[in-house]
C-alpha cells in the first residue's frame, strides 16, 4: 500500500478511489497473512495439547513426532524424546512397585513402611491381621503408633522412628493386644530424610508357634524324665536293698514284686513312647483291612473283663444289630479300644459300671460310620481340663494315675490312631457322675471313598 501511495505521490497526483482501493488491498492482505499465522499457531497449539493428551494417559507420544524442520519443531522433537522417556520411567516404577507390592502380600511376616515422621507409607495383609487393622481401610498417612494398641510394641515402634536412632533395631517382645503373640521384631533405615529422621522398614515375624513348641519339647522332657526316674528310683532303691541282704523271704518276694511291677511301667512307657512318636511323624503305615465292628468290640471287653472283675465293676457289652463293616487297621483299633476301657476301668471306683458300646452313625458331610462310646460311672473330670487330656503326660490327677500305673500317653495315641483313621474324638465328662468317651470311625464305603 506504502508503494501504491508513492507511486501516485510520484505523479503529483492522488486519485481518492485508488487510494481506498489501495488501503482496502493492504488490509486484505494483512488480514489474511495473519489468519493463516493463527492457523498454524493453532495446529502446533493443538499438537502440544496431544502431547500433554497422551502423556496423561501414560501413552508414549512419538506418534506425534513433526515433519517440519524449524525452532518450535525442533523444541517439540525435544519435549517429545523426553515424554518418551518420562513415560518409559513411569512404565518401569509401577511393575518395579507392582512386583514390590506382589511380594509383600506373599510374605508371611508383617511389613511396616514408615516415613520421616513415622506415618505409614506402605502395609502389607499380614501387618493388618497381626495389629488388628481393618483389611479394606486405607491406613497411608497415619501415625504408626497410634495404630499399636501394645504399650510394649508402641515403645518399640517409638524407639524404631525416633530420629536419634540411626542404627537397625532387632528383638523379641511379646505382646497382648490385639492378640497374644510372640513377635521377633526388626526395624532399619531405607534412606535419610535430611539429618536425622529416616524411612524405615519394620519387619515383625510371629513366631508364637515356635515359641509353643520350645515350652511343649521343654514340658515333654521334664515329664518324661520325671516318668523315667520314678521307676528307675525304685527299681535301684529296692535292687540295692536286696544286694545288701534281706533274710526274709516273704520281704524278698514283696520287694522282687515291687521291682517286676516297675520294670513292667518302664518297658510299658518306652513302648508308648516309641508308638506315639511313630504315629507323630507318619511313621506308622496302617494295615486296612475289612473289619468287623462286633467282633472288634467282643475281643476289646474280653481282654478287659479280668481287670474289671478284680475291681469288682460291671463291664456291659452293646452292640448295634446292624452294624456297617468298616475298613481299619485292626491292631491299632485294639489298641484304641483297650486304651480307652484302662482309663476306664482305672478310674471307676469299686462297684461302678463301664459299658463299651457301637452303633451306626452318620459322621461329617453326612458320612456312615460307627460311633465306638466308651461310658464309665467314675468320678468325673473338671470342665478345664477336658481340652487338655489328649496331650502328652497330661494328667488330672497326677498322684492317683502314678499310683495306678498310667503313662500319661494313653489317650494321646489314641487321638492319632483315630485321625489316621479319619476319624473324631469326643470327650464328656461330669463331676461325680463319670466320664463318656465317643469315637467315630467311617464305615467301609466312606473309608473307601
Amino acid at each position: 500500500m506504502a508503494a501504491a501511495l508513492a507511486l501516485f505521490a510520484g505523479r503529483g497526483e492522488v486519485a481518492p478511489h485508488w487510494a481506498a482501493l489501495a488501503i482496502a488491498l493492504g488490509l486484505a492482505g494483512g488480514a489474511g497473512a495473519a489468519a493463516a499465522c493463527d492457523r498454524w499457531l493453532a495446529r502446533r497449539v493443538e499438537r502440544l495439547e496431544a502431547i500433554a493428551a497422551a502423556l496423561a494417559r501414560r501413552r508414549l507420544p512419538s506418534h506425534l513426532m513433526s515433519a517440519r524442520d524449524d525452532a518450535l519443531a525442533h523444541a517439540e522433537s525435544r519435549l517429545l524424546a523426553a515424554a518418551d522417556a518420562l513415560v518409559g520411567a513411569l512404565d518401569a516404577l509401577e511393575a518395579e512397585r507392582e512386583e514390590f507390592e506382589a511380594i509383600l502380600r506373599g510374605m508371611s511376616e508383617a511389613v511396616v513402611v514408615t516415613g520421616a515422621r513415622g506415618e505409614v507409607v506402605m502395609m502389607n495383609g499380614a501387618a493388618r491381621r497381626v495389629f488388628g487393622l481393618a483389611a479394606d481401610s486405607d491406613y497411608r498417612g497415619r501415625d504408626f503408633i497410634e495404630l499399636c494398641r501394645d504399650p510394649r510394641l508402641q515403645d518399640f515402634v517409638g524407639r524404631a522412628t525416633d530420629s536419634a536412632l540411626g542404627e537397625p533395631l532387632t528383638g523379641e517382645i511379646q505382646i497382648q493386644s490385639p492378640a497374644a503373640r510372640h513377635l521377633e521384631v526388626s526395624a532399619a533405615p531405607v534412606r535419610q530424610a535430611g539429618r536425622g529422621a529416616a524411612t524405615r522398614v519394620m519387619v515383625f515375624h510371629d513366631i508364637s508357634r515356635l515359641k509353643a513348641f520350645e515350652t511343649v519339647r521343654s514340658d515333654f522332657i521334664a515329664n518324661l524324665t520325671h516318668e523315667l526316674r520314678t521307676p528307675l528310683s525304685a527299681i535301684r532303691g529296692y535292687a540295692e536293698t536286696l544286694m545288701g541282704g534281706v533274710d526274709d523271704p516273704e520281704v524278698q518276694r514283696r520287694f522282687l514284686t515291687i521291682i517286676e511291677r516297675q520294670s513292667r511301667r518302664l518297658a510299658r512307657l518306652i513302648d508308648d513312647l516309641v508308638s506315639l512318636s511313630d504315629l507323630e511323624r507318619g511313621l506308622t503305615p496302617l494295615k486296612m483291612e475289612p473289619l468287623d465292628p462286633r467282633r472288634l468290640l467282643e475281643d476289646s471287653a474280653e481282654l478287659m473283663r479280668d481287670q474289671a472283675r478284680r475291681r469288682e465293676l460291671t463291664l456291659e457289652v452293646r452292640a448295634a444289630p446292624e452294624l456297617p463293616a468298616m475298613l481299619g487297621d485292626a491292631d491299632r483299633i485294639h489298641q484304641v479300644m483297650l486304651n480307652l476301657l484302662d482309663n476306664a476301668v482305672k478310674y471307676t471306683p469299686r462297684g461302678g459300671s463301664v459299658t463299651l458300646e457301637a452303633r451306626a452313625a452318620a459322621g461329617g458331610a453326612a458320612r456312615p460310620g460307627i460311633e465306638w462310646i466308651v461310658a464309665d460311672t467314675g468320678e468325673g473330670i473338671p470342665a478345664a481340663d477336658i481340652p487338655r487330656l489328649t496331650e502328652r503326660f497330661y494328667r488330672v490327677d497326677r498322684a492317683r494315675s502314678r499310683e495306678l500305673g498310667g503313662t500319661g500317653l494313653g489317650l494321646a495315641i489314641v487321638k492319632h490312631i483315630v485321625q489316621l483313621h479319619r476319624g473324631t474324638l469326643k470327650i464328656e465328662s461330669r463331676l461325680r457322675e463319670g466320664t463318656t468317651v465317643t469315637i467315630w470311625l467311617p464305615a467301609a464305603e466312606a473309608a473307601a471313598s
